[in-house]
């Protein structure tokens, strides 16, 4: 088995339909222009309140990428 090593950013999803959208959402734009994600941390849920309602949904993340070996 190979050993690992790993990068860890910090990203933001949002969504107005709910946090698994956001997660989702997240997850999809990072993975354009990060290479092999492999794992992510919810960190932060919060929310949008607008006359009584939830209307947006944001997820802090932090994703987990390998970083490619030499050679």
């Amino acid at each position: 088995m190979t050993d690992h090593v790993y990068r860890v950013t910090e990203i933001v999803g949002s969504s107005h339909q709910g946090v698994d959208d956001a997660i989702r959402n997240a997850i999809a734009r990072a993975s354009q222009t990060l290479r092999n994600l492999d794992w992510f941390e919810v960190t932060q849920v919060r929310g949008q309140i607008e006359n009584g309602q939830i209307e947006h949904y944001q997820v802090g993340l932090k994703v987990g990428f390998r970083i490619e070996d030499a050679g």
